[in-house]
């Protein structure tokens, strides 16, 4: 089959014959054919469509979507799919403030934050802190403990749901999108200085970024639970906060007991808003305090996403010329490495030609040495008697044949010029 293949292209033939039989034609299995169909964002055939269609009831196909930023537009076998190309994001115009309390949807959960709570907690022994560390990884950005699992789940999906409410939706990125999401520190008061305390402080983060979409703005969304510096004593092969202990008895804890500082998890849920553009760095924090939990703040939460996007906007833009301006000074440097490189080149090639040539003019030189001299001896035997002159031109043939001929033509045919 011919190569590329474009968005239209795989959507007719998606829909014209099974998709095991387009797959064959193109060397591929089905299961990987229907993943290029969702890169490309090209609709396929649900399970059953063509028994139906055998007999006339198959529903009517749906059309071909528009290519959205970050969708695969064309596709090669054993190469990267080609995107569309992500333009610059433009934040939505602003909105007159509504008098009166906002009420939030709350009509079940947000289609992101659904059927994920088994997937949490099907997790690794939990981070040193006490947050989940999950085997799966395309999932929601939650970072939190099991205790307060079910809580998250439920500010994440209220959050959502406010957002959409207001006209903009929140996913899990899609692959190829081109958006991060940047590391998290979730400690309180983490140290002003890297040290081995961070190496053994593993984090679990998820494959591609929960976003908000603010008009064409994309801003990561990241829920977590902070964590502190908690006193902790080691009992029973573990460290529990001194302050979930109860009042020892008589003789202490025993001698195998000990208190020393960590960082646990606090219970206290955090909202991380952040950039999710390579090119701009950007974050905002809102936490939990004493009486205001984060779902309180969630009208403050999405006001805030708001006023941040067309700041985020002129942030990607900076970062954008600044990464062009990086990319023409690189090929500047690149195109004065290729001039010097061809120049170091020309001047090793002439060195070497020269050295090739002064190596065939030795051999030339021994070789005209060699002729000269069985020459002299050839004519200088002539005036010899008859007798004498068979022994020595005998001699001179064993010579040439002890010696070996030297072809210097031969030598200098090899000889490559500067240019060469």
């Amino acid at each position: 089959m011919p190569f590329p293949v474009s968005r239209e292209t795989l959507y007719e033939e998606i829909w014209k014959e099974p998709a095991v039989t387009v797959a064959a034609r193109y060397g591929v299995t089905s299961t990987f054919l229907a993943r290029v169909c969702t890169e490309m964002n090209v609709p396929r055939p649900a399970r059953g469509y063509w028994a139906k269609r055998a007999v006339n009831k198959a529903p009517k196909r749906p059309p071909l979507p528009p290519a959205n930023p970050g969708d695969a537009v064309e596709w090669t076998r054993g190469q990267a799919l080609r995107r569309e190309r992500r333009a610059l994001p433009v934040a939505p115009e602003r909105r007159r403030r509504t008098k009166g309390k906002s009420t939030i949807p709350t009509d079940g959960p947000h289609p992101v934050v659904a059927n994920v709570k088994q997937d949490f907690l099907n997790s690794r022994r939990a981070a040193d802190s006490g947050h989940l560390r999950p085997f799966r990884r395309a999932l929601p950005d939650l970072y939190v403990s099991p205790e307060i699992l079910d809580r998250a789940l439920t500010v994440s999906s209220t959050l959502y749901r406010a957002l959409e409410a207001r006209g903009y939706p929140v996913a899990i990125a899609r692959a190829g999108e081109e958006l991060y999401r940047p590391a998290l520190e979730e400690r309180k008061n983490p140290p002003k200085r890297r040290d081995g305390y961070d190496a053994y402080h593993s984090k679990w983060a998820p494959d591609r970024p929960t976003v908000a979409f603010i008009g064409t703005v994309a801003i990561g969304l990241t829920i977590y639970e902070q964590s502190e510096n908690t006193e902790v004593r080691y009992l029973n092969g573990e460290y529990v906060p001194v302050a979930k202990l109860a009042p020892p008895k008589r003789g202490g804890y025993g001698a195998a007991s000990w208190t020393t500082h960590k960082e646990l998890a606090s219970g206290r849920l955090c909202l991380r808003a952040s950039s999710p553009y390579h090119v701009a760095k950007w974050e905002q924090q809102w936490e939990e305090a004493s009486g205001r939990t984060l779902v309180d703040l969630i009208p403050t939460i999405v006001r805030g996403l708001e006023a941040a996007a067309p700041a985020l906007v002129e942030l990607v833009k900076e970062g954008q010329a600044r990464a062009e301006a990086a990319r023409i000074e690189w090929e500047r440097k690149q195109a004065i490495w290729a001039r010097e490189e061809a120049q170091r080149r020309r001047e090793q090639q002439i060195v070497e030609s020269r050295e090739q040539l002064a190596k065939i003019i030795e051999v030339w030189a021994v070789a005209k040495a060699r002729e000269d001299f069985f020459e002299d001896l050839q004519r200088r035997a002539g005036a010899l008697p008859e007798e004498e002159q068979a022994a020595v031109r005998s001699r001179l043939s064993q010579a040439r044949e002890l010696l070996g001929g030297t072809d210097v033509l031969r030598r200098f045919a090899s000889w490559r010029a500067p240019h060469e």
